[in-house]
């Protein structure tokens, strides 16, 4: 099942919202299962050049069914997969990317950039499980 209009729309209110609270404008992407771009919004503020990161994080989680910290293993150099990074147009293995699930089941992913590490992971997460 893919990510709907609706639900994209939940996902980037519920990411939007901790955004807000923590006072941290970012850009927030949401693909659907395939990686196509379901959705996109660059808060006022938000760093231009955070988009395309926002992208790479959410396609890095779908091409890998995982958050994309969790790639980003794969990508350390005494890692068997080192240079992996520069495969699928580029990876990015830091946090901010994870899939969106609703009842257990990934429906597309989620990819946001701007803030800090720890500010994007705390604000995709906010957005990634939805009812």
């Amino acid at each position: 099942m893919d990510i709907t209009l609706t639900q994209s729309e939940q996902v980037l209110s519920l990411a939007r919202s901790k955004a807000h609270e923590i006072g941290v404008p970012v850009n927030i992407v949401i693909m659907d299962t395939g990686g196509h771009l379901k959705a996109l919004q660059r808060m006022d503020d938000a760093f231009i050049g955070s988009m395309d990161i926002a992208i790479q994080k959410a396609k890095t989680a779908m091409l890998f069914r995982m958050n994309s910290e969790q790639v980003g293993e794969f990508l350390k150099p005494e890692a068997a997969t080192y240079g992996l990074e520069n495969t699928n147009g580029g990876l990015v293995g830091f946090p901010g990317g994870m899939p969106i699930k609703l009842e257990g089941k990934i429906i597309g992913y989620i990819g946001v950039s701007g803030g800090a590490v720890p500010q994007d992971f705390s604000i995709a997460t906010a957005g990634s499980v939805i009812n």
